[in-house]
């Protein structure tokens, strides 16, 4: 199983914490947010991870190396000036993926979801997307599920996307390397019924603002302090 961590996104939300530091590497609790995700691949059995980066990429280089820190070979896809977005900057990428199904881990949130429970195989699908309550910021959400089927909210508040998945390379079949989202690949997906999912209920922050920064951070060390007692 290989992953990919998206961390190419200049932050713009986060400024002025992300004028000079790339927002993976923003500290929560005492730790840079993205060494959680690469703790818990390594944790996970993962033995492979590509890495895109555009904003502030030679800081996170230099931070991460070749990953062998934390148990990994950590393969770099480095972007133009303002990165390429989401759906793009794992084109570009796909040559280091391989051309099996792979895990694609968005940089900027946080969980306390096993990487291990990440599907590793995909029936009748391009991706399986792992779908979380929505939060305050996203009360309408992105998606609905059928069984386990995605599908767009019609009725009903629905679910967010955690930025956690399981993704096909056929998913970017067809699509040069250029600026693109994921959610229009999403879609076509689902007109397909061709994008699976699963909700989780476990702890989840989308990282995208300094006050959602501090109050994981205060949340998370409250825990580790209570854990300590």
């Amino acid at each position: 199983m290989r992953a990919m961590i998206l961390a190419a996104g200049r932050g713009q939300r986060m400024r002025p914490l992300t004028d000079n530091m790339p927002k993976p590497l923003l500290p929560v609790a005492g730790k840079p947010l993205i060494d959680y995700h690469l703790e818990k691949l390594a944790r996970a059995g993962v033995k492979d991870v590509v890495i895109n980066h555009a904003w502030q990429g030679a800081s996170l280089h230099q931070h991460i190396g070749n990953g062998q820190a934390y148990g990994l070979n950590v393969a770099w896809s480095a972007e133009p000036e303002g990165g390429l977005e989401t759906a793009g900057g794992i084109i570009k990428a796909l040559p280091l993926l391989g051309d099996e199904p792979f895990w694609v881990i968005n940089g900027d949130v946080w969980t306390d979801y096993a990487f291990s429970s990440l599907p590793t195989t995909l029936d009748d699908a391009l991706g399986h997307l792992i779908l979380v309550t929505n939060p305050q910021h996203n009360q309408n959400g992105d998606f609905q599920l059928a069984q386990d089927r995605v599908e767009l909210p019609e009725a009903g508040p629905g679910y967010t996307f955690s930025g956690l998945s399981l993704l096909s390379p056929q998913l970017f079949a067809g699509y040069p390397v250029t600026k693109l989202a994921l959610k229009p690949l999403f879609l076509a997906a689902i007109q397909q019924q061709q994008l699976q999912g699963s909700v989780y209920n476990g702890q989840w922050t989308d990282v995208g603002t300094p006050q959602r920064l501090e109050q994981l951070s205060a949340q998370l060390l409250a825990q580790r302090r209570q854990q300590e007692q």
